[in-house]
């Protein structure tokens, strides 16, 4: 198949194909090919001559063009005439609304521009749409600044603090592992790519053991599935090193040249017998035991680590503790070994460093706001430790109403009537129900983009497939305007967003000319980084400890009966929420092919739990605790372990049941490293819903 590039025309009916990358949260960053006739859509397929995509989209993506060409969806600015929160609007022209929206800036920023905050994640994880022209926008105006901590943060801190930076193996050698340890991840449904690595590895005769509270799909597929309860995976991670040391299934050669600390560990790890670790995490001492002797003596031995664990208290430091394992078998020396949470450090060296123009601050410090903790800051006054209160919000690439923990709070925020509020959106969702302005963004298959990959080692270009529909303009070019309404005359805010993308990497780097041609640019990664060491850390070791740097220990939950017994007592189920199969963080909530396919909001209990409450399958049921209550439906269906409730996210609140999500229940305390939400450290309890 021809792929054209993008600036060059078919002729008149003919059929064109583009290069262009999946833009969600992902970590299988997919390179996908569109083919457009007649402008529409005929074929959105996986690129089959990409190594990780081979082919093949999940379900969610490839229904893409129906998103696309959904008929709610926005496509001219939208101005605010109802209460916050109603979803009412009229229609206006883009001078009026960025004249409007300028000027309410323009006299924030005259008293403090820190009193406007820019709110974002992983809409899109493109350089250009996602923070290449805003980043400019808002280091020019001098607003606050966000940490963007809601997914991963306490996993990358750990990681990084452990290794140097976020890396890890390469995806693809997966297939040679012998041993794969699948710890906290619903892989079929979030990682689908890995997976086609793991089932190979399988069917060549390696063992796959699924390590996660929840009964996932991926579980169910694997030989073994450990159970363990919410945020003791720091517990179990020292006492497979207990057990490494006990029987000497250990690499003493790779310890005592590449592990900074290893004494210090050890001793702390001698502490975790295999029966303190059984009670901390609600396994047997056996299963210890025998995921010990299978890690320590399988080799390679190699293990996918998901996000899903570090969203509790201790979840940085239980990644600390997880990244060290392969350390102490050697695991490092074989590239069908080791460990991969995240690949985007392989990237970062090669990226543009100036794309984002921090120097626009010109030496102004602003202060940072923490998005995992909106609801509160949103309800703030000024004082001399926070600032100014926030008086102006722009949200793009994120549904802060629907997806930011303790969400009743968040609401509360949102619809404050001295709040102005500007979304840039694709479709009224929670948030844009309570802005003043939703502006119409581009789709992916409408604009310009370049992406790196957290879970491989690629970059992708995302040419731009179809003409905006309707009045779209793409994140840069909105924020571009503003620029211009506001002043800001620096050449950077000419940058087309095509210019964007050649600048998203260093040229010596990445040839975007072959970018373009090929579709991707393969990273200069060793086959197996650290064989001989070699981490990117400041002595070249993985670390322990180190002078500045505390050991590891497990983190119980904020929400526990040990730490907690009076609240455990009031509400004594554990409740993680992993995302709906379907969905994609709250992605593809509206897509009516995938909402029929997900049916409605669940929560899945242990059928003990069940019977001890009264409760049957399929029942309503109401899930609360002093933050709130969700109503959804019961599922008694074998997925959840005992003392623990599984409430599927992430739905829009206005498709809830009582106009809620599973947000409604969780709480803005943070981790012990990275200051990140811990969505799955919620303590709740469940009762029929009355008629």
């Amino acid at each position: 198949m021809t792929v054209q590039p993008a600036h060059v025309a078919a002729p008149s009916g003919a059929a064109r194909t583009v290069h262009a990358a999946c833009p969600h949260d992902c970590p299988d960053t997919c390179a996908i090919r569109v083919t457009v006739q007649g402008g529409q859509v005929i074929r959105l397929q996986g690129d089959p001559d990409h190594l990780t995509t081979h082919g093949a989209l999940c379900t969610k993506v490839s229904r893409y063009a129906e998103r696309n060409s959904h008929p709610e969806r926005v496509l001219t600015p939208l101005k605010r005439v109802g209460p916050k929160g109603a979803g009412q609007f009229v229609p206006v022209g883009w001078d009026e609304a960025l004249d409007d929206i300028a000027a309410r800036v323009r006299a924030i920023a005259a008293d403090d521009p820190q009193a406007i905050l820019p709110y974002s994640y992983a809409g899109t994880m493109g350089f250009v749409q996602g923070e290449g022209m805003a980043a400019r926008f808002f280091h020019r105006l001098g607003a606050s600044q966000l940490q963007r901590t809601i997914c991963a943060e306490a996993g990358a801190t750990g990681l990084a603090q452990t290794y140097g930076a976020t890396v890890g193996m390469h995806v693809q050698h997966f297939a040679e592992s012998r041993l794969i340890l699948i710890w906290g991840s619903n892989s079929i449904a979030s990682n689908l790519h890995f997976w086609t690595y793991a089932n190979a590895a399988k069917r060549a005769g390696a063992k796959l053991i699924a390590i996660d509270p929840r009964r996932t799909e991926t579980a169910e597929k694997c030989h073994q599935h450990l159970a363990l309860r919410p945020g003791t995976d720091g517990a179990l991670a020292l006492g497979l090193m207990h057990e490494l040391i006990a029987h000497d299934w250990l690499d003493h050669d790779y310890l005592s040249r590449h592990v900074e600390g290893w004494p210090e560990l050890r001793e702390r790890a001698l502490q975790w017998s295999p029966e303190r670790t059984a009670a901390e995490c609600g396994l047997s001492a056996d299963e210890v035991r025998g995921l010990a002797r299978d890690y320590g003596t399988t080799a390679p031995a190699a293990i996918r680590l998901n996000y899903g664990m570090q969203r509790v208290h201790g979840g940085g430091n239980a990644v600390r503790l997880i990244a060290l394992l392969p350390c102490l078998i050697g695991a490092w020396r074989h590239r069908a070994g080791g460990l991969l949470l995240s690949a985007s450090g392989w990237n970062k060296p090669l990226r543009n460093p100036a794309l984002g123009r921090a120097d626009l601050l010109a030496g102004r410090q602003p202060r940072s706001i923490n998005m995992s903790t909106i609801g509160a800051d949103l309800l703030r006054e000024a004082s001399p430790d926070f600032g100014p209160r926030i008086q102006a919000l722009v949200v793009y690439n994120s549904n802060p109403v629907a997806v930011a923990p303790q969400s009743a709070q968040v609401v509360q925020g949102f619809a404050r009537e001295d709040l102005f509020t500007v979304v840039l959106e694709h479709f009224l969702t929670d948030t844009a129900d309570h802005a003043d302005y939703v502006l119409p963004a581009t789709t992916q298959l409408e604009h310009w983009d370049v992406h790196a990959s957290y879970g491989h080692t690629w970059v992708l270009i995302n040419q731009p497939a179809l003409p905006p529909r309707g009045q779209a303009l793409s994140n840069a070019e909105i924020f571009r305007r503003l620029a211009a309404r506001l002043g800001f005359d620096e050449p950077c805010f000419l940058d087309s967003d095509e210019t964007l993308a050649r600048q998203a990497f260093q040229p010596e780097h990445v040839d975007f000319d072959e970018l373009c041609r090929v579709g991707w640019v393969r990273l200069p990664v060793p086959d197996a980084p650290f064989a001989e060491g070699g981490f990117p850390t400041p002595s070249g070791k993985a670390r322990a400890c180190a002078p500045d740097l505390p050991l590891p220990d497990h983190v119980r939950n904020h929400e526990c009966a040990e730490t907690d017994p009076a609240l455990a007592e009031r509400y004594p189920l554990a409740m993680i929420s992993p995302p709906a199969r379907n969905f994609l963080n709250s992605t593809f909530v509206n897509v009516k092919s995938l909402r029929d396919i997900e049916g409605e909001p669940l929560v899945e209990m242990h059928a003990e739990d069940a019977a001890a409450r009264g409760l049957a399958e399929g029942q309503m049921v109401r899930v609360f605790n002093d933050r709130g209550e969700h109503h959804c439906r019961l599922r008694v269906n074998g997925r959840a372990r005992p003392g623990v409730v599984n409430g599927l996210g992430v739905w829009w609140r206005k498709l809830g049941v009582n106009g809620t999500n599973v947000n409604e229940l969780t709480h803005q305390r943070l981790t012990d490293l990275g200051a990140a939400p811990a969505f799955y450290d919620c303590l709740v309890e469940v009762a029929a819903l009355a008629a």
